[in-house]
């Protein structure tokens, strides 16, 4: 069982991105698109270059989400004080009817996600996933940071 949770963690997690993408089909934005607006709802006036890294994705691939999002009324773009290259993002006031609409469901799908499991079960399960995405941060910090020889 234990070589298999990569696998069911990472197969639920597909599950649950085809089932928002579908809940939200009317609105017109995908599951990244969603992560990217509440990405910006908790961390407003981000760059684009640190919600690239946060989403995994190519900085052109960003680019593109960007504008249309933008082209949509949705966020703003303003440059970065600290780096004139780079552009920081704000929420416009149309977005957020529609991430009150997204993060209601996003709690209705991890509640039917949940359903058969008792509360301590879900705190469990909460605290166990998120002990293993820590482990796997740091391993991931310690890859980009080697240490150095004296």
């Amino acid at each position: 069982m234990s070589e298999a949770i990569g696998f069911l963690i990472h197969d639920t997690a597909r599950l649950f991105r085809r089932e928002l993408n579908e809940r939200m089909r009317h609105s017109g934005v995908t599951a990244l698109q969603w992560r990217l607006l509440a990405y910006l709802a908790r961390n407003e006036g981000t760059n684009q270059i640190k919600l690239a890294e946060f989403l995994e994705v190519e900085p052109i691939t960003l680019s593109r989400m960007i504008d249309r999002l933008a082209d949509a009324g949705m966020l703003s773009r303003q440059r970065d004080p600290d780096d004139r290259r780079a552009w920081c993002l704000y929420l416009e006031a149309k977005s957020l009817p529609l991430i009150d609409e997204l993060r209601a469901a996003s709690a209705n799908l991890t509640e039917t996600a949940q359903d058969g499991l008792s509360a301590d079960e879900r705190e469990q399960l909460a605290e166990l996933v998120e002990r293993m995405r820590q482990n796997l941060s740091r391993k991931a910090a310690d890859v980009k940071q080697p240490e150095r020889a004296a």
